[in-house]
């Protein structure tokens, strides 16, 4: 995972940082003060790395393993079937009883999100 530009820490600076403080004696706060964050991110910092080591300090996708709130598949398969019905975004949306935001997400996702006037051969 790349490390964004205003990242305060690297991976190699959390190590260096979480072993000031189980190693070094720094106290939480000190520690804090010496790399510019928190007291409440070395903490973190620590007990991810009493967990989990040296891989522990490696940066973490927080995309969500689910979403509750996802759109049905069985909803999705009708927005799809209805657009290759040629149908239009916000008619689509009426007659499925979702919003026209969530249909185009699903048809973009799709990859239908553009209703096509017709297919044209070139010679």
């Amino acid at each position: 995972m790349n490390i964004h530009k205003n990242a305060r820490l690297t991976p190699l600076r959390r190590e260096e940082m979480v072993l000031s403080v189980i190693v070094g004696g720094f106290s939480k706060a000190h520690a804090a003060r010496v790399y510019g964050v928190s007291a409440k991110i070395v903490a973190r910092w620590v007990e991810r790395y009493k967990a989990e080591g040296r891989a522990g300090m490696i940066d973490r996708s927080s995309r969500p393993a689910h979403m509750p709130q996802a759109t049905a598949a069985s909803i999705a398969e009708r927005i799809m079937a209805l657009r290759r019905q040629r149908w239009t975004g916000k008619h689509i949306a009426h007659e499925v009883g979702v919003s026209p935001a969530t249909v185009s997400r699903v048809l973009k996702r799709a990859g239908l999100s553009r209703l096509r006037i017709g297919v044209q051969f070139w010679v």
